[in-house]
């Protein structure tokens, strides 16, 4: 059984996911030779190469978000005679979500969603995924940041609900394959095995936020778009008049109102966050805080002390409620160990690390992969973790966010990654 949302939002309906197959499919209203004139030339149209049979004998599921890259993907599978069927998930309270732009999947992006079907003439479902979304992203993000680390929210999106929920119910609408709006390339080797690159664009690479995505998954999944740039993109969505061409970029996490994290993780754990001290690394008690969830790894400004030296914070004591704060040089770590791990590679993650394999990492989405060994980090217990070493200490890692791996030299496929458990300073 699937829930379907209601036309406005309304009560959602249970449905047999055979029905949806038989619901009639609107006319098309999109003019797809007006694409002539727009680059393609990078775009992913053949979603199973040496394969003869038509492409409309093939169901793909595009999910689409509402935003104008979901939206061209969709497009471009329906240009390259597909039998394509949307779907949006709602996964937050839709009558907050109206009032919040700026995010995915939220109120209006789902109204924008079902006008782009409407436009290209495919059936188009919203699926009620609320309290999967609730437990399995918002609850754990309200956690992470209790034990004092910092969460990725669209990575545990991602890695649950998107491509482990969504695409179950892709494979019950009778698709044999799901396609999403990323900047990401999906390759096959001469084996006939699927790995992940990086995009084309590289100021639109999402490799960051999809290393947790399995090979099984990955054999389910395609991206349209992994090798166009963005102006394409937004060419050819004003060619074919889509509603969302000039729809601005989804920039905030969708449930976090104006990016106050503090006031989510209040609300789902009311009370959890207590006052504390707020200590230098020498051991100096510098002030007082309102709870340590309001801080993160290499946060300088709003800490609330006054000292002759800049001072930035390095640590988050969430048992003990205390958050560290010492000089930028503090913030060099030198190596890491994971949790929670993908691997995209050949053989084993742990195999790779205990081989010290030269790699690329990121530990930031907005940082460049940089390079160093993937190696096995010992732990309190005296046994190794899979991690990294940095040849160049880097500075700001954090635990709770993400570190991915990619191939060296040229950080081009990603070998993938996991969460970051403990880091080891440089000093």
């Amino acid at each position: 059984m699937l829930t379907i949302i209601g036309p406005r939002g309304g009560p959602a309906t249970p449905v047999e996911a055979d029905s949806l197959i038989l619901d009639p499919v609107a006319s098309a209203l999109c003019d797809f030779s007006r694409l002539k004139d727009v680059d393609l030339s990078g775009a992913d149209l053949d979603l199973f190469p040496g394969d003869d049979r038509p492409h409309s004998d093939i169901r793909v599921v595009a999910a689409m978000s509402g935003g104008v890259d979901s939206s061209v993907a969709a497009a471009l599978l329906k240009y390259a005679g597909y039998d394509v069927v949307g779907v949006t998930l709602q996964l937050y309270d839709h009558g907050a979500a109206l009032k919040k732009q700026g995010a995915c999947c939220a109120g209006q992006d789902i109204h924008d969603a079902r006008r782009v079907a409407d436009a290209l003439g495919i059936p188009h479902y919203v699926l009620d995924y609320e309290s999967r979304f609730r437990s399995q992203v918002m609850e754990d993000f309200a956690d992470t940041y209790l034990k004092g680390s910092t969460p990725i929210p669209c990575v545990r999106c991602n890695q649950t609900v998107k491509f482990k929920d969504l695409l179950a119910t892709a494979r019950d609408l009778g698709a044999e394959a799901m396609a999403t709006g990323h900047y990401i390339r999906r390759t096959v080797d001469a084996n006939g095995t699927a790995h992940l690159a990086r995009a084309a664009d590289p100021d639109r690479d999402q490799s960051y936020f999809l290393f947790a995505t399995t090979r099984d998954q990955l054999d389910f999944l395609r991206f349209p778009l992994g090798g166009m740039h963005k102006p394409d993109v937004r060419r050819a969505a004003s060619a074919l008049a889509l509603q969302v061409a000039a729809k601005p970029d989804s920039q905030d996490i969708c449930f976090v109102p104006a990016g106050k994290y503090s006031d989510i993780v209040e609300k789902l754990r009311p009370g959890a966050a207590g006052e504390g001290d707020i200590v230098h690394m020498d051991g100096r008690i510098m002030g007082r805080h309102e709870g340590v969830i309001r801080y993160t790894i290499g946060q300088r400004r709003g800490l609330g002390v006054a000292t002759g030296e800049p001072l930035f914070v390095v640590k988050l004591d969430a048992p003990n409620k205390r958050v560290i704060v010492g000089p930028r040089e503090a913030l060099l770590t030198r190596a890491l160990s994971i949790g929670e791990s993908n691997w995209l590679g050949e053989g084993s993650l742990h195999d790779a690390c205990a081989a010290r394999t030269p790699a690329l990492a990121r530990v930031r989405s907005t940082r460049a992969p940089v390079s160093g060994r993937m190696q096995l980090v010992p732990d309190e217990e005296g046994t190794g973790q899979p991690g990294f070493a940095f040849d160049t200490p880097e500075e700001g890692v954090a635990p709770g966010q993400a570190c991915v791996l990619y191939e060296a030299p040229d950080g081009r496929t990603v070998l993938g990654g996991g969460f970051i458990t403990a880091t080891v300073s440089a000093a």
